[in-house]
């Protein structure tokens, strides 16, 4: 758990918190239980290591004020939009026997132990965090996965997944899935179109040595046969000469 020091804000206006910030701290608040909302800043060294972490914001704190320890847990981060440095933090109390909502990251471990993974399956993750109904005194930085034995076609459902007493998830009414083990996706190269065969004269080619001449010669035999085929053997009919009708007598 880390120790966190932390100094009472007096003056609440956004000049002073602008001047703290310049100095290396950030404002805060510390909200909850049955004491009084608490205006604070810490030194932005000291949670430097922790703020950007994914589990940062399940993460079990210690805030010392004046002397008088309590266990928080951040709420939620203002970054500033242009530096994306943070600007304001909010914690909550801590109340034992009280139970909190909190997504906590999932963590995966073993993957080399996992026979799907190592015949080149992919650990397809459905959800990289998991909202929790925790008790205020016992919550988990992360959720733990074990891959051992998990083969292609593998769906690791909650159910299956090992949490610590007396926490459970928020959804209630189905066995959710976190992640599967999925067979590796294979891209295939489309196939070439098998070549034409090359036609002789075919549109775009160029003509063999000789196919011109041998082309105009075959023009030039078509038309001798067509002028043949114009002639036929058989001779004209020879015209018989017209009877001379025989003179009238007078």
């Amino acid at each position: 758990m880390s120790n966190l020091k932390a100094t009472k804000r007096e003056n609440l206006s956004s000049g002073s918190n602008n001047k703290l910030r310049a100095e290396g701290f950030i404002p805060a608040i510390l909200y909850g239980g049955n004491n009084p909302n608490l205006n604070i800043s810490i030194n932005k060294k000291e949670i430097a290591n922790i703020i950007n972490s994914e589990t940062f914001l399940s993460k079990v704190l210690e805030i010392e004020v004046d002397g008088k320890k309590e266990k928080v847990i951040p709420r939620d981060v203002s970054f500033h939009v242009v530096s994306e440095e943070p600007i304001h933090i909010d914690f909550m109390r801590i109340v034992s026997g009280k139970k909190i909502i909190l997504e906590i990251p999932v963590k995966f471990i073993n993957h080399p132990d996992s026979p799907g993974l190592k015949r080149g399956g992919v650990l397809n993750i459905v959800r990289r965090k998991v909202e929790l109904n925790c008790p205020a005194e016992n919550i988990p930085d992360e959720i733990i996965v074990d891959l051992t034995g998990t083969d292609i076609g593998t769906s690791i459902k909650i159910s299956s997944v090992k949490l610590p007493e007396n926490i459970k998830p928020t959804i209630t009414d189905r066995d959710f899935v976190v992640a599967t083990v999925a067979a590796p996706t294979i891209i295939k190269e489309p196939e070439k179109p098998a070549e034409d065969t090359a036609v002789e004269g075919a549109e775009g080619e160029a003509p063999a040595e000789g196919s011109e001449v041998s082309a105009k010669e075959g023009e030039a035999t078509k038309k001798d046969e067509k002028g043949k085929e114009g002639t036929s053997d058989k001779k004209p009919e020879d015209k018989k000469p017209a009877e001379k009708k025989p003179a009238e007598k007078k």
